[in-house]
């Protein structure tokens, strides 16, 4: 149903409801704080810094050529992801 070119964007952001749905609920279940994170240009946002290093989907290796910092391109989004996170959390903390 995804090949579909009319209905490909609408069933992928169904999917993408339904699993935010779901680890929302989970969390409330669990008594887990769950925060959602706009991941648009964590990969290319410099940890260190905060300078954007523009690459290609291809390149896997994140390098800040203003700081120096070099970290995998996966790990770097995910520390920026965590980082937004906590900054939306603000001063409830973790333990909200």
């Amino acid at each position: 149903m995804v090949k579909n070119r009319h209905l490909s964007t609408s069933i992928s952001d169904a999917g993408w409801t339904q699993f935010r749905s779901w680890f929302e609920y989970f969390g409330k279940v669990f008594g887990v704080v769950t925060v959602a994170v706009l991941p648009h240009y964590t990969s290319q946002n410099g940890l260190n810094c905060g300078e954007a290093v523009k690459k290609s989907l291809s390149t896997r290796l994140h390098t800040c050529y203003h700081c120096g910092h070099s970290q995998d391109r996966d790990w770097n989004a995910a520390r920026n992801i965590l980082e937004k996170a906590l900054i939306t959390v603000g001063p409830m903390g973790i333990n909200a």
